[in-house]
């Protein structure tokens, strides 16, 4: 199926590594120009250059840094007409997962926000008014423990619990303008987070006294009740969130795309 990207410009955030990646990837398979920005260019970026990719580093916790990123993409290839919100996380000095409540504080809690809310409103800021006279699309990755309550991680899964609250009130105040706004929630998706030495998967595995491939491949879809019976990869992800950057769901507006493996079971 064409989805009619070819020669719309797209910035990606985070786009150098696990889900962002993958959106950039497919972008500009579909023909896409592309600046995907991240603090640093990756070896997987490396590997996709070419005439419609610019990388642009920054560090999105940087009030000044949207304003370069979106005049870069205009400087680059003549405008905007889409932007993925996909950075998130832990940023740096924090680290995630967080136990019980009583375990973070002010500090923490402000941190997560700024990465996973903030940064976001400030780009969004920024690019509103280029998307408004082109059709343009806006796709915020937010995350299942946005909608899953949970005994941890209170200060992540408020920020995109938020992060969702923001995406429909754009949804409903630009759409009557031509930009439509939606949001996927992923849930354990296999991105570098996981999977890198020393990372969550690594943590869990060895507190459960099994491997890491164990944990990914049967211990986690097991315990999350994941009816696909495994988690999700991060270019699953990615087609959904293009498919909503797309022309062809024009006719989606303010809606979350669940992309769990069958994690959330409520309706």
């Amino acid at each position: 199926m064409d989805l009619a990207l070819r020669g719309r410009v797209a910035v990606v955030t985070g786009g150098s590594k696990g889900i962002g990646l993958a959106v950039v990837r497919t972008l500009l398979d579909e023909g896409a120009f592309v600046v995907a920005a991240s603090r640093s260019e990756s070896a997987g970026l490396a590997d996709l250059a070419g005439p419609n990719l610019v990388h642009a580093a920054g560090d999105l916790m940087d009030p000044e840094f949207p304003e370069r990123l979106v005049a870069r993409a205009v400087e680059a290839f003549g405008g905007l007409d889409i932007l993925v919100n996909n950075a998130g996380g832990p940023p740096p000095g924090v680290v995630l997962p967080r136990g019980p409540f009583l375990d973070g504080g002010d500090v923490d809690w402000q941190a997560v926000f700024d990465f996973n809310l903030f940064a976001v409103v400030r780009l969004t800021r920024v690019a509103l008014p280029h998307l408004v006279g082109r059709g343009g699309a806006i796709v915020n990755v937010s995350s299942t423990l946005a909608r899953q309550p949970a005994t941890n991680n209170y200060e992540y899964s408020a920020a995109k619990a938020a992060l969702s609250h923001v995406s429909k009130s754009l949804a409903e105040e630009f759409g009557p303008r031509g930009v439509r706004v939606n949001t996927v929630l992923p849930g354990v998706t296999r991105t570098n987070w996981w999977t890198d030495e020393g990372g969550v998967a690594d943590m869990f595995a060895g507190a459960m006294g099994i491997d890491r491939d164990t944990l990914l491949d049967k211990a986690l879809p097991e315990n999350l009740r994941l009816s696909t019976g495994r988690i999700v990869e991060p270019q699953e992800v990615a087609d959904a969130v293009v498919l909503l950057a797309s022309p062809r769901s024009r006719g989606t507006n303010g809606s979350e795309f669940v992309v769990d493996g069958g994690m959330l079971k409520e309706l």
